[in-house]
């Protein structure tokens, strides 16, 4: 089968970057009350600067087809032109549309040529499966190159006209007029972006790198949903979906909001990250004396020492010199948090032929778990 090598990694990341003392200015305040959990999510995950596709008054600037088609815009140069492509392959949380598909509307934007089409939905892993279908299409010899991009626009979910249909509910039934704290959390966790690659069948320039294998698990088959939208969780842990409410309890419930089960996500998400790390690297005969730079995908800093103390006692610690994390200054840009880590350490310069990467990213929407080992040329 043929090799698979990312040629160039691009990034696009909205407008200025937003303070913590400035995202409730720009998301608003639900029933104009501050927020009680903002700074408690902010002080437990370490974010200090995210990016948003709305300006410092809330207009909308971009939507997530135009953040992606500007990151796969930056990968073209004088080498690699946009009407070259063979294969977009896009994953996403957060699609502007039920219906086109993201890849097809970023594929609008383009006015290039046919090509094919892949869509990815999901969580967080939406993107790595985007990444996947890319690497498989170009392994398989039906591609010569495929550009694949994890994106997210999430802002606009999180702006606080789209809960006030919920609070004035509250208010008539005599209520405390909060929104629960599985809602409000993420309000304080998600930014906007995209990240894209250029993968190849041949590498090219100073800084190919070649993806060796990628591996996936998903633990759906024993845990419920921890993260969920477009529906709401019953008693029995099953999702009630948006289609069997009431027109009007989409807003009066915010349906269609992001929430978070954050006690299971705290029962589950690590064991399981180290449960799928190990087995990944027991199936694919690697150890950790093997990985030059271990770049994890993780929602907040509050997670990072539970991870690195739960890897040494599987026998499996790696180095905290290793990591490498954006997270603080980029934000946890969910599908694209992957690709905008793994850009900067490409395009940092301090790359060398023969570095392996390991790259890591989990979702708590039902608990899935991705990885690609990497090596530079």
């Amino acid at each position: 089968m043929g090799r698979v090598f990312i040629t160039r990694a691009a990034k696009f990341l909205p407008n200025s970057p937003v303070s913590n003392d400035e995202m409730e200015e720009v998301l608003g305040k639900i029933d104009q009350q501050a927020s009680k959990a903002r700074r408690i999510v902010l002080r437990n995950n370490g974010i200090q600067t995210r990016y948003y596709a709305l300006t410092k008054q809330g207009k909308i600037t971009h939507t997530n087809a135009q953040l992606t088609f500007e990151a796969i815009q930056t990968l073209c140069d004088s080498h690699f032109a946009l009407s070259q492509i063979e294969v977009l392959s896009c994953g996403t949380s957060t699609p502007d549309s039920l219906l086109p598909s993201h890849a097809a509307m970023v594929h609008g934007l383009m006015k290039t040529k046919s090509l094919e089409l892949n869509s990815s939905s999901g969580v967080c892993c939406s993107g790595m499966n985007a990444l996947k279908f890319g690497f498989l299409s170009i392994k398989a010899d039906t591609a010569a190159n495929a550009v694949c991009t994890g994106s997210e626009r999430v802002s606009t979910w999180m702006k606080s006209e789209k809960f006030e249909e919920e609070v004035a509910n509250l208010k008539c039934l005599e209520e405390t007029p909060i929104i629960a704290f599985k809602k409000d959390f993420l309000r304080w966790m998600l930014s906007d972006g995209c990240g894209a690659f250029l993968l190849e069948n041949q590498p090219r320039g100073e800084r190919s790198v070649e993806i060796l294998w990628m591996d996936y698990y998903s633990y759906a088959f024993e845990l419920e949903a921890c993260m969920y939208a477009g529906g709401d969780k019953l008693a029995d842990g099953s999702i009630k979906p948006w289609s069997d409410y009431a027109a009007q309890e989409w807003l009066t419930e915010s349906v269609f909001s992001l929430k978070q089960d954050v006690k299971i996500l705290n029962e589950n998400i690590l064991d399981k990250g180290v449960e799928s790390m190990k087995a990944t690297l027991e199936k694919n005969k690697i150890t950790v004396d093997d990985i030059d730079y271990f770049l994890p995908h993780v929602s907040s800093h509050y997670f990072v020492d539970g991870l690195y103390t739960k890897f040494a006692e599987a026998g499996i610690e790696i180095a905290k010199d290793k990591w490498f994390m954006n997270l603080k200054h980029v934000g946890n840009v969910g599908s694209a948090s992957i690709y905008l880590m793994f850009e900067e350490l490409m395009n940092s310069g301090q790359l060398k032929s023969g570095d392996r990467i390991l790259l890591s990213v989990p979702e708590s929407g039902r608990f899935s778990y991705a990885y690609a080992y990497l090596k530079v040329v």
